[in-house]
């Protein structure tokens, strides 16, 4: 069986990162323009990750911080320093096609590294300005919107409580991993069903097809936005999840950003999500279900409280 599916993986290796500031920790109300306080960067230990088949369930225990060099944090954009952390997964080792689609919290998934993907931020548009874990439909979006949430060249930046997490391709762990001729498995979704970069066959069950970029099936919606105080106000430009629209067969993937096909851990097949480099860049529904365990957790402190907005979806 190979590794990167089942056995036991463990890994270690001196982390360099420093600090970075976060999205969480502004003020609720920025207008008052209070320095945000940052935290002191630790002493952080190597990257540690485990990831073994236990009966029916993938279980994932890791520290959460990567091999690859991250971004300095704190930083301009995020107050917080990166900390080593506890996590533990129990996904499903042999997951199902669910009925319907699930709005992911903002954890997604985790990657093979032992660093999570969240799926969207807590930072939300109001009439009295920037909030955070607010109930608005206006939810700010990590990449290409219109804050600057401190994000490094990993598309990943740091909570509050010190955990290190990706909002978009981890390019890093791409280029530990590409082979350059095979797709690139880089993490689990929590409904158990495998992440892969974004490079895919272009018949998707034929392993001998050659490799494409696969790309999403979101466009930016048409026309404008309501104006305050119903809305932020200007043209759908992708800052805002609510922003955004799924057309089906625009693109590669689903609505879910994956599809079915062969894959080199799966060479009878599987369905699997993809982590591209345009909207929804992490996605934003699973097509299986989590285990309980997970769904019982609820959002992380600083990772989503609040609802997050669902993209919108063209018949078309």
């Amino acid at each position: 069986m190979n590794a990167a599916i089942a056995c036991l993986a463990v890994i270690t290796a001196p982390c360099l990162a420093v600090a970075h500031p976060d999205h969480a920790s502004e003020s609720d109300q920025p207008q008052r323009r209070r320095p945000p306080r940052q935290s002191a960067p630790a002493e952080l230990p190597p990257s540690a990750v485990s990831i073994t088949v236990e009966g029916d369930h993938r279980v994932i225990r890791a520290n959460g911080l990567p091999e690859h060099e991250t971004g300095a944090f704190p930083n301009p954009g995020n107050p917080n320093a990166l900390r080593a952390q506890q996590h533990v997964y129990r996904i499903p080792a042999n997951p199902q096609i669910a009925d319907a689609l699930t709005t992911a919290r903002p954890e997604f998934g985790i990657a093979i590294n032992g660093v999570i993907f969240d799926a969207g931020t807590a930072e939300f548009w109001s009439p009295s300005g920037r909030r955070f874990g607010a109930r608005s439909d206006w939810n700010h979006e990590a990449i290409g919107g219109s804050l600057d949430l401190g994000l490094d060249e990993h598309n990943a930046h740091v909570q509050p409580t010190g955990k290190y997490h990706y909002h978009g391709p981890p390019a890093g762990l791409i280029a530990e991993l590409d082979s350059g001729d095979a797709m690139t498995l880089i993490g689990w979704g929590f409904d158990g069903f495998p992440i892969y970069a974004a490079r895919g066959h272009a018949d998707p069950n034929d392993p001998d097809s050659p490799l494409m970029t696969l790309t999403p099936s979101y466009r930016p919606k048409q026309g404008e936005r309501p104006a305050p105080p119903d809305g932020p106000g200007g043209a759908f430009d992708g800052s805002y999840t609510a922003d955004w629209e799924y057309v089906q067969g625009l693109g590669d993937l689903d609505e879910a950003n994956g599809r079915h096909g062969v894959t080199p851990e799966f060479p009878d097949g599987t369905y699997y999500y993809v982590v591209t480099g345009e909207f929804p860049y992490v996605p934003r529904f699973w097509r299986g279900t989590p285990d309980e365990s997970l769904t019982r957790r609820g959002p992380n402190r600083g990772a989503g409280r609040g609802e997050r907005q669902r993209p919108g979806r063209s018949p078309r």
